[in-house]
């Protein structure tokens, strides 16, 4: 830039700066010190009229930002989530998608614009110069910073500008209930609804791979089948969050080789049925060895002996696999007489 494209007054040799005396370019400083430009006031320190009107702006955009957090949890509540509109020239997407993100946007936009317009045009934009000091600051030091605080809190007309500072801090209220609200998201409290599965009273027990009820004579003596609830379909849109509680595995035994009484008493014929979860994490039990009845967990290897009550034997596992109370019906199917009596896979902090 040559010296053709400024005012004479904002050339070096005609101005003072405020770090010192302008330097010029030698041998020693090849890059001079031009100085600072003089200060150019704005309209708004000028015009009290202008100053209102930044104000005014400032406080509309940080109203924005409030209608659109608004807005936002009224989108997250009242928009079904399998709803699609066409925005062009994107396509078809997911209303609650469009309207979160555009909201979300314009509040958090909404505010920063606010902050910048607030400060561009009534903060103060006096130009300071600070000398540099060593990183230890002296007592002197830390009465100036405190004072210059002071001094930037007042030139900030925030105590002045109080519709400034409403809206501001409705703002920035509002705006973390935002994130508080996408918390939802987590999925509704589970309630009871871990303790209980597809499994009552009369469910026949289905056969995963036939899809057809079973019947005593369909489990053969050291067998091991899988099985399912009546009615449970894969088209069904919860079979997964279903089949993960209800998925069953079904052993046939000589019933003098069961040893715990009570899962004699709940099964048929030396047919019984545990719930096919593993009570560690959650993983499909599918290793059977006939000769000892012993299963076992794929992912951490927990076994468990179906001739005894499912009980632990080996690995992480907490507790014993759940056992399902079976029977069979006036038509030959075997059938459920009720739900698990305890709660199916690993344990959680609310089981009793």
């Amino acid at each position: 830039m040559s010296s053709q494209d400024n005012p004479e007054e904002n050339l070096p040799a005609a101005q003072a700066h405020p770090h010192g005396q302008v330097s010029v370019a030698d041998d020693e400083t090849p890059f001079a010190d031009p100085g600072l430009p003089p200060h150019e006031e704005r309209v708004q320190d000028i015009d009290e009229r202008a100053a209102d009107r930044s104000e005014r702006v400032v406080a509309l955009l940080f109203t924005i930002s409030m209608l659109a957090t608004l807005g936002f949890i009224a989108s997250f509540v009242t928009i079904p989530d399998d709803r699609s509109i066409f925005v062009f020239p994107i396509g078809h997407i997911r209303a609650l998608n469009f309207a979160l993100g555009l909201t979300l946007a314009t509040a958090l936009f909404s505010i920063g614009a606010g902050a910048v317009h607030w400060a561009r045009t009534l903060m103060s934009d006096a130009e300071m110069t600070g000398e540099r000091h060593p990183i230890a600051a002296e007592p002197a030091v830390r009465a100036q910073v405190f004072d210059d605080f002071r001094q930037g809190a007042a030139e900030s007309a925030l105590g002045r500008r109080k519709l400034i500072r409403n809206t501001m801090f409705g703002a920035l209220a509002l705006v973390p209930l935002s994130g508080v609200l996408l918390l939802r998201d987590l999925g509704p409290l589970p309630g009871t609804s871990l303790r209980h599965t597809l499994w009552a009273k009369g469910k026949l027990l289905v056969n995963v791979n036939t899809n057809q009820p079973l019947r005593p004579e369909d489990v053969a003596v050291g067998s091991l089948t899988f099985a399912k609830p009546e009615g449970l379909e894969e088209k069904d849109e919860d079979f997964q969050n279903e089949i993960a509680k209800a998925a069953l595995m079904i052993i046939r035994l000589q019933p003098n080789d069961i040893k715990d009484k009570q899962q004699l008493a709940w099964s048929h014929e030396g047919i019984v049925a545990f719930s096919k979860i593993c009570t560690h994490v959650g993983c499909p039990i599918s290793l059977y060895e006939q000769q000892t009845h012993h299963v076992l967990c794929p992912c951490h290897q927990s076994t468990f002996d179906l001739s005894d009550g499912a009980r632990v034997i080996f690995g992480p596992a907490g507790h014993a696999l759940p056992q399902l109370r079976i029977g069979v019906n006036d038509e030959g199917y075997l059938e459920a007489l009720g739900d698990f009596a305890e709660p199916v896979g690993p344990a959680f902090w609310e089981r009793g």
